[in-house]
């Protein structure tokens, strides 16, 4: 079964990111569409996907379509029952559902003060007292979940559902420099070295999008995640290869890597290697041969 699954900005939508890395995480087959915030067509690429108000929105092969995330998470664990989205343990798997659910309907003041924005960090940010308290009550949930889970970097052990929820709370975390204990801020650097969350990243960053919607008037830094490898555009080949490492398709973009340059069928491609080129196996696959 292939699903569709429309999404927003990259470098934006939280919710977003949450639906993208429950199929990417768990290879479960999907046809990815994107529209943009703030544009004409945004409403009307919504209308196809009716009766859905924002993004992200899934529909099944069987015509079935959620509308939310919380929706679209409950939705594919009921259809996926082999995977393993949530704990086996009942009491782990209810904290898990939990911690999805609290997420999905709280923690307002950090979600209002603090929007996700994967392209920079703010610098000289102060959170107000309700941004903290929200920091507060996540750091105590995570804790709970990690003294009910396993060994691991994830919240219960094994990537799970439940990370994928809170890996746009990480970002924020990451990206406007929140204090948070040594376990917790362990687990923000998991989401951000986890090589799923950078191939996100890394085709926002090829998108080039800044919204100034998401402004918010201080001075920026660089983005706190793992340094990737500086690859840059070249007009033009010969290329090592001739073939695209993702498509198959002839080269016709390049980049150059440390002296070596490396072709793809579009710039696109080209772009979201040049941002983070160790996100992609596929490239570096190719790379390192």
């Amino acid at each position: 079964m292939t699903y569709d699954l429309l999404i927003g900005d990259k470098s934006y939508s939280s919710w977003s990111l949450r639906a993208w890395l429950l199929f990417e995480r768990f290879d479960i087959p999907v046809n990815i569409h994107t529209t943009e915030f703030y544009q004409p067509r945004f409403a009307e690429d919504l209308k196809r996907w009716f009766p859905a108000a924002t993004v992200p929105t899934v529909r099944a092969h069987s015509g079935a379509v959620w509308t939310d995330s919380l929706a679209i998470f409950e939705g594919i664990i009921e259809a996926h029952p082999e995977l393993s989205l949530l704990p086996e343990d009942p009491k782990s798997r209810s904290a898990a559902r939990s911690l999805m659910a609290e997420m999905h309907s709280g923690f307002m003041a950090l979600r209002g003060d603090c929007p996700m924005n994967l392209r920079h960090t703010w610098q000289d940010f102060r959170p107000s007292e309700a941004v903290m308290r929200d920091i507060k009550r996540i750091v105590m949930l995570w804790d709970h979940a990690r003294s009910l889970g396993g060994q691991g970097p994830w919240l219960f052990g094994e990537y799970g559902a439940v990370d994928a929820f809170y890996a746009p709370v990480a970002a924020r975390i990451a990206g406007y420099g929140l204090p948070v204990d040594q376990a917790a801020a362990e687990y923000v650097s998991a989401h951000l070295h986890d090589p799923a969350f950078r191939r996100w990243r890394a085709m926002g960053e090829a998108r080039n999008r800044t919204l100034s919607e998401y402004d918010k008037g201080l001075p920026k830094g660089l983005w706190p995640g793992p340094k990737s490898l500086s690859a840059q555009p070249v007009a033009n080949g010969p290329s090592e290869n001739d073939s695209c490492p993702y498509s198959g398709g002839s080269v016709t973009h390049f980049l150059e890597l440390r002296g070596r340059v490396f072709g793809f069928c579009n710039a696109t491609c080209r772009d979201k290697t040049c941002a983070d080129p160790e996100a992609w196996p596929a490239f570096m696959k190719l790379y390192q041969s």
